[in-house]
């Protein structure tokens, strides 16, 4: 089923919006979720959740592309249960995920550097869109859908230490161009 059909149905109140939902996005929503929690059942739950989500946001909202807006949703759902579980360390896998950018992302702190956070944004969007096609697609499977190393290791045909090496150089790459249009990390 088509992107637009399926949208039309979240704005009939249909519930089959939500099974043809799963059966096109089911895997990459599930994908999504279980890179960021590791644990099967929970990301279940974020993924039915998101469901819900798309549900009470489809109308008003009428997304352009429904997997990135469907990927957001399960995105933020799953690192918010993650933050919750954080405490029991139960999610060892997120923290590396996240310690990792903090390197080269400046830290929250005043009310001034909350608005300049969009700036930062499209300062990362412009960083991103200068990279190679093959760069750019790591950059994003590791840092937003939260693969792991040797995942994306074993399908770029490299070992897991080389891979890691590449990641390095992204994020030195990032600090780099950050620092050079004046933003503190």
């Amino acid at each position: 089923m088509e992107d637009s059909a399926i949208i039309a149905l979240y704005w009939s109140r249909d519930e089959a919006a939500i099974t043809e939902t799963d059966k096109k996005y089911g895997p990459y929503c599930r994908a999504i979720a279980q890179n960021i929690l590791s644990v099967r059942e929970d990301a279940e739950e974020c993924v039915n959740d998101s469901y819900h989500n798309a549900w009470n946001a489809m109308p008003p909202q009428r997304p352009d592309c429904l997997p990135p807006f469907l990927g957001r949703i399960v995105r933020n759902l799953s690192i918010s249960r993650w933050r919750r579980e954080h405490a029991q360390k139960r999610y060892a896998g997120m923290e590396s995920l996240l310690s990792g950018l903090e390197e080269c992302l400046p830290g929250p702190g005043s009310v001034e550097e909350a608005v300049e956070v969009r700036a930062l944004t499209r300062r990362i969007e412009g960083w991103l869109e200068g990279l190679s096609r093959d760069d750019r697609a790591l950059f994003l499977r590791r840092y937003w859908y939260g693969q792991a190393v040797q995942a994306l290791a074993k399908s770029w045909g490299v070992s897991p230490n080389q891979m890691a090496k590449r990641l390095q150089r992204l994020r030195k790459s990032l600090r780099q161009d950050l620092e050079q249009e004046g933003i503190t990390v």
